[in-house]
C-alpha cells in the first residue's frame, strides 16, 4: 500500500478512504470512507460477518489492508502501527485476560508491559473506578460476565490510552451491566478518549454521538442517530389488529413495503423511499380487504428502520449469521 498524503485535522481522530480487505475470494471490506471525530463515541453498526472487526483490526494496525489509506491519531497505518501500539486500547468480546491471575494482578501485568508510570496509584484509582475495591485479590476466571467486563476495561485503558477500539465488547453480559458499561465509556469520552465501538445491538447504536453503517463490507450509511432516523420521518406505520401474523403476510406482498416486523401484538411497517403517498394508500386499501379492524398510526422511525432501510435485512436478525 503507498503511503498515505491525508492531513489529519485536529477533530478527526481516524481517517479511511477507499479501504478494502479481501481473503482469497472474499471481499471482507469493500471500499470504506470512514472519519472518526476526536473525543465522541462512535458507532461501527453491523451484523456479525458484515467486516466490522476486520475493519476495525485494520485500523489499529493489526491487518494489513488489500488497498486504502488509513491516518489514526496522526499517523500512517500500517507504517507506523508500532508508534500507535502505545497510544490505543483495544477490547474484544472475548475475555482475553489471564483468568488464573487475581483482579489486581492482571492490571499489574499488563501496567509492565504498557511502561505505566506510577502504577500502583493509576492500578489503585482504576480498581476504585470499576468497583474492585474489595474483589482485587480475586481469580478473574470466578468474576461474573459483567465484572469480567469491567476488568478488561480498565485494562485497555491502564495507559490511558487517546484512542478506545471496543470489538463488540457487551454481547454476553447483561443488560444493567451493558448500562453500566455505557456509562464508563461516556466518562472516558468526557476525559478525552476517542472510542470507536463496534456492536450489533440497537439500543446501544443509539447512544453513540456518531454512527457507521456497515453492510457484507460496504458503509452504508453514516450520520448521527437523530439524522438517520430522521430521513425515514413519514415512512414508518403501526398497525394494531386481532391477527397481526396474517396481515404480516398480506402486507409483505403490497408494493412500496420495505419491511414488516411485529413487535408485541403491533406490526410495524416500514415504506420504500419511493413510496411516498401512494405506498400508504396501498397499504390502507389492502388492510380494508383483510377483513378485520385494524388501526393505523405513524410512528417515529428507529435504528431498525434505518438498518432495514439500507440493508435490506431483517434488524432483528443482526446478531445472527457467521462471525
Amino acid at each position: 500500500m503507498q503511503a498515505a498524503t491525508m492531513n489529519l485535522h485536529d477533530d478527526i481522530a481516524i481517517r479511511a478512504r477507499g479501504l478494502s480487505r479481501r481473503f482469497g475470494a472474499l471481499q471482507a471490506v469493500d471500499r470504506i470512507d470512514l472519519d472518526v471525530p476526536a473525543r465522541q463515541v462512535h458507532g461501527f453498526l453491523g451484523p456479525n460477518g458484515s467486516g466490522k472487526s476486520t475493519t476495525i483490526r485494520m485500523l489499529c494496525g493489526l491487518l494489513t489492508p488489500s488497498q486504502g489509506q488509513i491516518e489514526v491519531l496522526g499517523l500512517r497505518i500500517p507504517e507506523q502501527a508500532e508508534a500507535l501500539r502505545s497510544r490505543i486500547g483495544y477490547m474484544t468480546q472475548k475475555f482475553s485476560l489471564f483468568e488464573d491471575l487475581g483482579v489486581r494482578e492482571n492490571l499489574e501485568f499488563l501496567a509492565a508491559i504498557q511502561g505505566v508510570q506510577a502504577a500502583p496509584a493509576r492500578i489503585d484509582a482504576l480498581l476504585e473506578r470499576y468497583r474492585f475495591g474489595d474483589r482485587q485479590r480475586q481469580l478473574a476466571g470466578t468474576l461474573s460476565g459483567g465484572q469480567k467486563q469491567r476488568l478488561a476495561l480498565a485494562g485497555a485503558v491502564i495507559h490511558e490510552p487517546e484512542l478506545l477500539f471496543l470489538d463488540e465488547p457487551t454481547s454476553a453480559v447483561d443488560p444493567e451491566s451493558r448500562r453500566e458499561f455505557w456509562e464508563n465509556l461516556f466518562e472516558l469520552a468526557d476525559s478525552g478518549t476517542t472510542i470507536l465501538v463496534s456492536t450489533h445491538l440497537m439500543d446501544e447504536a443509539e447512544r453513540c454521538h456518531r454512527l457507521a453503517v456497515i453492510d457484507r463490507g460496504r458503509l452504508v450509511a453514516e450520520g448521527t442517530p437523530s439524522a438517520l432516523t430522521g430521513a425515514l420521518q413519514g415512512r414508518t406505520l403501526r398497525l394494531r389488529a386481532a391477527d397481526p401474523r396474517a396481515l404480516q403476510r398480506r402486507l409483505l406482498a403490497v408494493p412500496g413495503v420495505l419491511g414488516v416486523a411485529q413487535v408485541g401484538t403491533a406490526l410495524r411497517v416500514l415504506l420504500a423511499a419511493d413510496a411516498g403517498a401512494a405506498g400508504r394508500q396501498r397499504v390502507v386499501a389492502e388492510l380494508a380487504s383483510a377483513g378485520q379492524p385494524v388501526q393505523v398510526d405513524d410512528v417515529a422511525p428507529n435504528l431498525e428502520d434505518v438498518f432495514v432501510a439500507v440493508t435490506g435485512n431483517d434488524a432483528r436478525g443482526a446478531g445472527e449469521g457467521r462471525a
